[in-house]
């Protein structure tokens, strides 16, 4: 049974509190496997819409790899071509997809998940370094609250990692 879905400001507030624990855990951080291992299991356990969350890595001009995540296991390997996260990956844009039954090219890693946002990690300079994918087992789980405050994450991700090597 998915967990009841936070009001706006329970959401706002929930990420407010992570991301300030986030920054706390990743100031002075070099690595950035630990980085993502950090940020999943840091947002997967404090907002209770999140039923799978994590990181495919840029590894090729088109493919994405798993990286760290939280949850049941994920699909391994995802082309741009395919998928929320290969749409995501291939637009360098955010993907807030409410019923994923009705995303053309969908990739049911689980079958349980009913709604997804995914979101590019980009380097200032705009090189794709990973996509951080949640999922959802309620429809219509992500809002612009989500899509705001993973955005913001994101930027943060993307400018202190900038100098990691994918491809």
């Amino acid at each position: 049974m998915p967990a009841p879905m936070p009001t706006e400001t329970d959401r706002a507030a929930r990420y407010e509190e992570t991301l300030a624990r986030i920054d706390a855990l990743l100031d002075g951080e070099g690595d950035w496997i630990a980085a993502m291992a950090t940020v999943a299991c840091e947002l997967h356990h404090s907002l209770p819409h999140f039923d799978w969350t994590g990181f495919y890595r840029a590894v090729a001009p088109d493919l994405l790899v798993i990286g760290p995540y939280q949850g049941g296991h994920g699909c391994l390997r995802i082309p741009f071509s395919q998928g929320v996260c290969g749409a995501a990956a291939r637009e360098r844009r955010t993907r807030l997809v409410p019923d994923v039954e009705a995303f053309p090219g969908h990739i049911a890693c689980s079958s349980s998940t009913r709604s997804e946002i995914v979101v590019p990690v980009l380097t200032p300079e705009g090189r794709l370094l990973a996509v951080l994918d949640v999922d959802s087992d309620a429809p219509a789980a992500f809002d612009e609250t989500d899509r705001l405050f993973l955005e913001r994450l994101c930027r943060k991700l993307g400018a202190q990692f900038a100098a990691t090597k994918t491809l």
